[in-house]
């Protein structure tokens, strides 16, 4: 894209926003009836409050909020502003990646990437728990991509020497601490996350991505107020892993080029 004209940067630019905008629609929704009990693959949208299924015109992102005032247009309960917010949220990392990565195979592993992160990061803010099986499609995918990438047995050995090292560094470090303070110090599900984004990151951007996961985590447990209670450390990471993703290499780069 960078040898694109400015036109064809920019209309590429605007439709990999909208996608990343209807993708953060679907992704909230699919959310919200994973966490509800609801079938995520069936059946149409439809208001929290009322249930009235919602038309075409309701459903445009950000748009169909801001020209509905925030409610809904049949039962006037509130609509929560998390909706616009995922859209807007999808749309900045898909535009993100495709900026870094232009149109390829990278930017769409990591897109894919993206959409299972975001997910994730809406159950455990509601739920307290991380499900396994996008992890499990999110393993998946890599291996589905390693043959899109220049030096796909490097890319697999380190890989799975980061995968290694995050989850079963993290493990041992956890269950050290359950024995130190008499309980559970971190959830399974953030360490097979970790192990998971050990696998595309490796043992070195592994590493940074450990550090400013918990730089986030601390921030977000300050925010929300948890400061002697458990709160939700799968969105922290997942936060951390977008500039990791995004810069992790030539932050790891300029680092070790200091010695």
């Amino acid at each position: 894209m960078l040898h694109s004209s400015l036109p064809i940067a920019l209309y590429i630019l605007g439709v990999t926003a909208l996608l990343g905008a209807c993708l953060g629609s679907f992704l909230h929704c699919a959310a919200w009836r994973h966490t509800h009990g609801e079938q995520v693959w069936r059946g149409r949208s439809h208001c929290p409050a009322c249930g009235h299924t919602l038309g075409a015109a309701e459903l445009v992102p950000v748009l169909s909020w801001l020209a509905l005032g925030g409610k809904c247009r049949w039962c006037k309960a509130p609509i929560s502003a998390k909706y616009p917010a995922a859209e807007g949220v999808c749309a900045l990392v898909a535009v993100s990646v495709v900026v870094r990565w232009d149109v390829s195979w990278q930017a769409a592993e990591y897109l894919v990437l993206g959409c299972i992160l975001f997910f994730l990061s809406l159950v455990d803010l509601e739920t307290m728990e991380l499900p396994g099986a996008p992890m499990a499609a999110a393993a998946v995918s890599w291996l589905l991509f390693l043959p899109a990438h220049p030096q796909p047995w490097e890319r697999l050995a380190g890989g799975l020497a980061g995968g290694l090292a995050l989850g079963g560094g993290m493990l041992a470090v956890a269950l050290m601490a359950d024995r130190v303070l008499g309980r559970e110090s971190m959830g399974g599900g953030d360490i097979k996350l970790l192990a998971l984004l050990g696998l595309y990151f490796g043992p070195a951007q592994g590493l940074l991505l450990l550090i400013l996961s918990c730089v986030v985590g601390l921030a977000l447990a300050f925010a929300m107020g948890a400061k002697d209670r458990p709160f939700p450390f799968g969105p922290a990471i997942a936060l951390a892993a977008w500039p990791v993703a995004l810069f992790g290499e030539q932050a790891v780069g300029w680092y070790l080029n200091l010695f």
